[in-house]
């Protein structure tokens, strides 16, 4: 295989990695469906701020400790197998959850919905370093969370229109049924990695120039899983990209999730219509950035953590603006800070790219999944931190905008945590190259 042909992104390869970011977008989909679906909720099931918040923080909790089990998974059996059994397993839980009126049948519900959920981001990022050139992995990585993030507009403006328009059931039984049409064409067109021989010479192209040797000398060589768990718990690049991605996602978690919706109909006092759109103008905000992070990425690689550092600081100030200075009632405040998050989100993903480029190809899924579980805990704390804080201030459960700006600063204290994290765990010699 020349050069030229292992920097060839192939037709097979677009159709491979189309079909799995398919099943992803339509797994944020899942995600964020309840988050829409959060003010229906509190009629539908009698609850309280603290109980609505509960949906969230078990279902981010099942997703995040989900990930390096899966991740395990993936690397063992491979993405399409986790993939497809996934997808069924939302299905499952969508489809549970339109039918019961039981609060803890639907917890139970959204909990299968996380576990299912957990499988679909690691195992597309698993198929990049198989199907992709290693010079195009970090824009098509970013492009995976950028297009798959077109889920959270499907959330938030058609699931959102035909859950007003009939009814809860036929809302959530309409998200199990694609999920399980998309399980079934996952299944015919994903395929793990190309022929053997050209899987070999990509984890050979994937790796460092101080790993090559290694892995091409081992390519088919298995670890136990302690083996596994010792390594990526010990990796501190492991470590530094979960909390880069805590850093860069858990206050978009928390807002997209479940109390974005809140805050812009309860707080600003905006119809749910108009809220939908503020949080679609946030997910096209997301897939035009998702690119150009992914390019600032392959070209300042060694600035990675600097690049998180502008996004994340620049989205906390809008925060501090949205809760001090913005007019209520007014639809421009809610999608300004709706796009900011958009711009800011992305930036998340960047952990990524230094697992799949320096950690050892034979349990990268697990690595990311480490990672990948830095935002959703982040999210986790933050979403029931919120829902605490809310019903402290608001016992009577009328929430205003005063108690949502107060209930913030959890959100704001998990994400100066997770700075601290990066801080910490950066590589101290970085620079010197940069």
């Amino acid at each position: 295989m020349t050069a030229t042909d292992k920097d060839k992104l192939s037709a097979r390869a677009l159709i491979v990695w189309g079909a799995g970011v398919l099943c992803y977008t339509l797994a944020v989909t899942g995600r964020t469906s309840f988050g829409v679906a959060s003010v229906d909720a509190i009629d539908r099931f009698h609850i309280n701020a603290a109980q609505l918040a509960v949906f969230t923080a078990l279902q981010l909790a099942v997703y995040a400790f989900a990930q390096i089990p899966v991740g395990l998974l993936v690397d063992r059996f491979g993405p399409r197998k986790l993939m497809v059994a996934g997808a069924f397993v939302m299905a499952v839980g969508q489809v549970t959850l339109a039918f019961t009126t039981s609060y803890p049948v639907a917890i139970f519900a959204r909990m299968l919905i996380g576990a299912g959920d957990a499988t679909a981001f690691l195992s597309v990022m698993r198929l990049i370093p198989a199907w992709i050139p290693l010079r195009h992995a970090p824009l098509l990585g970013q492009l995976t969370g950028a297009v798959g993030q077109f889920g959270q507009f499907l959330s938030a403006v058609p699931f959102l229109s035909l859950l007003h328009a009939t009814s809860w059931q036929t809302g959530f039984v309409s998200l199990g049924a694609v999920g399980a049409l998309l399980a079934l064409a996952a299944g015919v067109l994903v395929k793990d990695s190309p022929e053997p021989e050209a899987e070999a010479e990509a984890a050979r192209g994937n790796a460092t120039e101080s790993e090559k040797t290694t892995t091409a000398a081992k390519p088919a060589e298995r670890l136990g899983v302690k083996k596994v768990l010792a390594n990526v718990l010990t990796n501190r690049v492991c470590w530094h990209g979960f909390f880069i991605h805590w850093t860069g996602l858990g206050a978009l978690v928390v807002f997209t999730l479940l109390w974005g919706l809140p805050i812009m109909t309860l707080g600003l006092g905006l119809p749910a219509d108009q809220a939908g759109l503020a949080l679609s103008l946030g997910t096209l905000a997301s897939v035009a950035v998702g690119p150009i992070v992914g390019l600032l990425s392959a070209r300042f690689y060694n600035r990675r953590m600097q690049i998180v550092m502008i996004f994340s600081i620049t989205g906390w100030l809008g925060w501090l603006w949205f809760f001090t200075s913005a007019p209520t009632g007014v639809l421009w405040a809610a999608c300004l800070m709706n796009i900011i998050m958009g711009f800011t989100g992305p930036v998340a993903n960047l952990g990524f790219d230094s697992v799949r480029e320096k950690v050892d190809r034979r349990f990268v899924a697990t690595g990311t999944g480490l990672a990948n579980m830095g935002g959703w805990v982040a999210g986790m704390i933050g979403a029931q931190a919120v829902g605490v804080l809310l019903n402290l201030r608001a016992p009577d459960g009328n929430y205003g905008w005063s108690d949502f700006g107060v209930a913030w600063i959890a959100v704001a204290t998990v994400w100066a945590c997770g700075f601290c994290g990066m801080w910490l765990t950066r590589d101290r010699n970085v620079r010197r190259y940069a």
